[in-house]
């Protein structure tokens, strides 16, 4: 029988969150899952017994995230699985999205993810085990137009946990970035923020494809909880990936962008070896 696993997950209200910690639950793992509201931590703790605890962290705030990490091991002894799940997207032009708003994106996409980690490495590196799961997106290996800030705040948080992966590989602990294309979740609804498209010129391109995306809503063929099921069971395994896309979007668009890089680097790889001192200078 599998061992039991000690869940943190951030942003547990909805989404991938909340059907994971439900799934963990249900299949006798222990969660400690984070919230924004106390009423919603409570109602979690009183829903998941003794094999579950919400705390209130807002990931903005990195004292809040290292308080919950201490709360979270004191409660379950220790941490096996960190998922660094919160965040949202923040949709518009470039040109169009305010300054504020790209920081905040950040705040939540990126710092939020950064603070969790530099609470629980400590953690994880004493007990010489521990699987980071960064949930990003296919957003965070492809772009799309009107998509660019939280394309970057995930390129980001896919950075992270590659370097990450080949800092803690020798000390047994794993990390997989997980890219998913449309499930239905929130992301396209509550929990994105869209900018107007009030530039003529990015009408067609930035304009065409948010419309596109708010029609998609509750329609995306990705299912969240068989999305919970491959990360519960990813993490069982000896040798989990590094990326994972999810869904087959997801798939297809990944295969199209390594595809597509390998085909343009070809094309100028010759002009890109020639910017070197020749050889024996």
């Amino acid at each position: 029988m599998a061992t039991t696993k000690h869940w943190f997950i951030t942003g547990v209200s909805t989404g991938f969150g909340k059907e994971l910690a439900d799934y963990c639950l249900r299949n006798g793992d222990k969660v400690a899952a984070t919230f924004r509201k106390q009423e919603q931590a409570d109602e979690f703790t009183q829903k998941a017994g003794e094999n579950g605890r919400g705390f209130v962290v807002e990931v903005t705030d990195e004292a809040q995230v290292k308080q919950g990490i201490a709360d979270a091991i004191q409660h379950f002894g220790h941490l096996d699985v960190i998922v660094n799940n919160a965040g949202y997207g923040s949709l518009g032009s470039i040109e169009e999205i305010e300054a504020k708003e790209v920081q905040r994106q950040f705040d939540v996409n990126v710092f939020g993810p950064l603070h969790v980690l530099r609470a629980v490495l400590p953690h994880l590196r004493e007990r010489k085990s521990g699987h980071v799961l960064n949930i990003t997106s296919i957003g965070g290996l492809k772009t799309f137009p009107g998509v660019g800030v939280y394309n970057a705040s995930k390129f980001a948080l896919e950075a992270i946990g590659e370097s990450l992966s080949q800092q803690v590989a020798p000390l047994g602990i794993k990390v997989t970035n997980i890219e998913p294309s449309g499930f239905r979740t929130e992301w396209a609804g509550s929990s994105a923020t869209y900018a107007d498209t009030a530039i003529e010129d990015y009408r067609a391109t930035v304009g065409e494809n948010l419309k596109g995306i708010q029609s998609y809503s509750g329609k995306q063929p990705g299912d969240p909880q068989r999305a919970a099921k491959i990360m519960f069971e990813l993490v069982r395994q000896e040798n989990p990936p590094l990326h994972l896309p999810l869904g087959k979007a997801a798939v297809k668009g990944a295969r199209e962008k390594f595809t597509g890089l390998v085909k343009e680097l070809e094309q100028v790889a010759d002009l890109g070896d020639s910017a070197d001192f020749p050889t024996g200078e």
